[in-house]
């Protein structure tokens, strides 16, 4: 029987989240991409160092999942960047969610989004926004469900190829 958890991230748990953060990835982007692009990415977005500093940044909190104590998916949400087209400056943004390939299906995404959202409402936030790759269609189609809409595009850059994000909001 599993016993899921949502908890707070914390320093300690930079190797776990680089690991995790790997994985993830792989699982939903290897196909999609050259392996060169990957490498170069995943050489600079998931090292213990950068997750460690992600960890430290206010306005910062990562949410991980765990099935028995084994990690199994993961939330980060911050204050963020000003993006065109979004006009509110009490936005936070959900910059990652992913579940490990195994437990997809298990309703963690959902836990994770809760978390997400109710760490929002509760931090005063007025809207949550995020990033997700056109082609995600899992990704765009589990957004949806949860009333987010489309409010305009940016470049992604996965090694040294140029990808398009599409901006997404939900006003909470």
């Amino acid at each position: 029987m599993s016993n899921i958890t949502i908890r707070n991230a914390f320093f300690e748990d930079a190797e776990t989240l680089c690991a995790l953060g790997i994985q993830t990835f792989r699982e939903t982007f290897d196909e999609h991409n050259t392996a060169e692009d990957m490498e170069q990415y995943l050489a600079t977005a998931f090292t213990k160092e950068k997750l460690e500093q992600e960890l430290e940044e206010k306005d910062t909190v990562v949410f991980l999942a765990e099935d028995n104590g084994e990690a199994i998916g993961y939330a980060k949400v911050r204050k963020g960047k000003e993006q065109e087209g979004l006009e509110n400056d009490r936005a936070l943004e959900i910059h990652r969610i992913y579940v490990a390939k195994s437990h997809l299906g298990k309703r963690i995404g959902n836990a994770l989004m809760q978390a997400c959202l109710d760490y929002a409402k509760e931090a005063g936030y007025e809207v949550v926004w995020l990033g997700v790759w056109e082609h995600n269609a899992r990704a765009v189609s589990f957004y949806k469900k949860y009333g987010f809409e489309k409010f305009g595009a940016h470049t992604f850059v996965l090694g040294t190829d140029e990808q398009t994000d599409w901006l997404l909001k939900k006003k909470i």
